[in-house]
């Protein structure tokens, strides 16, 4: 990969769209990890106003450490930057006691809190005829499905989503962006015990991309095996996310 040929083609895709739609603002969610701090510093290399959101809802000190010197890095950096930081926990409480006690499930509630970011990334759009940028990557966006439908995947575009893991990471580095992020392990801080994205997949990404570009023209060991079918599986699982919505269309015979 051509690091500063990806960079200005980003750049360039994300200046086309916003110029075609009349965009005037980028609203970026920062949770402190390297997908987010790629995606936010290049919107702000386009020179568009960019608006970096911090909504932490229990969040580690590390997370939030993290997403605090990232923004600060780029507000210091670009002149384009708005730094924006709301506190959530008590929305993400409010509604678990609201919700009766036989629908309280902890990835429910895990995922509602990718919701209530999502909600608040759009309501700060709508208030700055902006859109909301997404962060993932390839693998989590078109591999297996790592992401809360209507959560951190609702979003109107995604810059980085056609590249992998290892090209976040190599491209992160080439822009500068600080080494804490970079050596981070990948949590999507969906959860209280702080657990990666690793111990939910049981597979490293290194792993996954791997197994995205298998060809099987040759044997494997029994931990490939045990990755291929970590792939397949999510995969299979996910893809109701990752595809279009099914529509129901009918013939005009059984309308009439």
């Amino acid at each position: 990969m051509e690091l500063e040929k990806t960079k200005k083609f980003i750049v360039q895709w994300i200046n086309d769209y916003a110029k075609k739609n009349c965009i005037k603002n980028l609203i970026v969610g920062i949770s402190g990890g390297i997908d987010s701090a790629l995606t936010s510093t290049l919107c702000a290399m386009t020179g568009i106003n960019t608006k970096v959101v911090s909504l932490p809802i229990n969040q580690s000190k590390n997370e939030l450490e993290n997403a605090t010197k990232h923004m600060n890095w780029l507000k210091a950096k670009y002149q384009n930057i708005q730094t924006i930081t709301i506190e959530l926990s008590e929305v993400l409480v409010k509604y678990q006691n609201t919700i009766p006690k036989n629908y309280h499930s902890d990835l429910g509630f895990a995922n509602t809190r990718a919701r209530i970011r999502m909600m608040t990334l759009y309501q700060i759009a709508s208030t700055y005829n902006g859109i909301v940028v997404g962060t993932g990557n390839k693998i989590e966006d078109f591999g297996i499905g790592f992401f809360t439908k209507y959560g951190d995947g609702g979003v109107d575009i995604s810059p980085i989503a056609d590249l992998a893991k290892s090209e976040v990471k190599k491209l992160s580095k080439f822009c500068g962006i600080i080494p804490e992020i970079i050596t981070a392990k990948p949590t999507d801080g969906l959860w209280k015990d702080g657990r990666t994205d690793e111990d939910q997949i049981g597979a490293t990404y290194e792993e996954l991309e791997w197994a995205t570009d298998f060809q099987s023209n040759r044997e494997t060991t029994n931990r490939e095996k045990e990755v291929l079918n970590i792939y397949k599986s999510l995969n299979n699982k996910n893809k109701h996310k990752m595809a279009p919505i099914p529509v129901c269309k009918i013939p005009k015979e059984e309308k009439s």
